[in-house]
């Protein structure tokens, strides 16, 4: 059997370039959603803050290569577990938040926050757990990895569409909305399709080896979603704002680490098929933790 660390994902230039805007279009379109009063409130709640930062941006890359180490995947799967981990949370996390009558605004606040803060920290995280788990540092070292362009991607992709949204919400708050409603779900649904479009081409290879990417990428999302309900557990948060941790946690934007994956790794087949897995098997145990949420909370009213 061929190995994934030798297999690669076909993704053409012109749908890189498509995928680009995809996944700007989408982030500009939480934006809209975003007012500075939102990080005024977080501010007001630093614990809030702490929290959400932590199981993002500490908790989970940490326990992610403390996983690779117990299980020891092909190293390109590896890799693609810490792409995944390093990134922040996913825009649908907000959705579903609202779905599990988690805290919605919350979950907004943390987005943004998070975004600004991927900036820096999706790199960091990825370049120090891939070189410190050896079989992973072999790869890098193998494409050459520049930090600092994949600084300038994440910026290009995260920061600028985000103070843009921000800014177009400022000068033109009604007009701001209106658009949001329509462009979330469909930039939503574009991004959605270009994946599949993506797998429908390179089908052969998803089918092959899909399977050696289906339990641990399953795993890895559960111990994303219980952790993120764990550290806010243990930091005496509200049922609410366990239920916005968790999901802020489990929900992560695999898109943008698809895009890092094709730009600097040649779409390489372990890292790629495993970020395409949890884009979307997170939709999946998102929605249904969400609905579960959602009505044991609508139980507890009603009782």
């Amino acid at each position: 059997m061929q190995q994934l660390d030798k297999v690669t994902i076909n993704f053409n230039n012109e749908s890189l370039w498509v995928l680009n805007i995809a996944l700007a279009i989408v982030m500009f379109g939480v934006a809209l959603n975003i007012t500075t009063n939102d990080f005024k409130s977080l501010l007001k709640q630093p614990k809030l803050v702490l929290v959400g930062i932590l199981s993002q941006f500490v908790v989970l890359p940490l326990a992610t290569y403390a996983l690779v180490l117990i299980i020891k995947p092909q190293p390109s799967i590896a890799l693609g577990m810490m792409m995944v981990a390093a990134c922040p949370g996913g825009n649908i996390s907000n959705f579903m938040t609202h779905l599990a009558k988690g805290n919605t605004a919350l979950s907004v606040s943390l987005t943004a926050f998070a975004t600004f803060i991927a900036i820096i920290m999706t790199p960091f995280n990825f370049e120090f757990y891939g070189n410190l788990y050896e079989p992973t540092a072999q790869i890098l070292r193998t494409v050459e990895l520049d930090a600092f362009e994949l600084v300038k991607v994440v910026l290009l992709i995260l920061g600028i569409p985000l103070v843009l949204g921000m800014l177009v919400r400022w000068k033109f708050p009604e007009q701001a909305l209106t658009i949001a409603k329509y462009l979330k779900p469909f930039s939503i649904v574009f991004f959605v399709a270009l994946v599949i479009i993506a797998l429908a081409n390179n089908i052969e290879v998803f089918n092959s080896y899909v399977k050696h990417v289906l339990w641990i990428g399953i795993t890895h999302n559960i111990i994303a979603i219980a952790l993120g309900f764990g550290l806010a557990t243990v930091f005496g948060l509200s049922f609410v704002n366990r239920k916005t941790i968790a999901i802020e946690t489990g929900i992560q934007n695999s898109g943008l680490g698809l895009l890092l994956i094709f730009t600097f790794f040649n779409g390489l087949g372990g890292m790629a098929i495993l970020a395409a897995f949890w884009g979307i098997w997170h939709i999946v145990s998102g929605l249904l933790l969400a609905l579960f949420w959602s009505r044991k909370s609508s139980k507890i009213v009603l009782d």
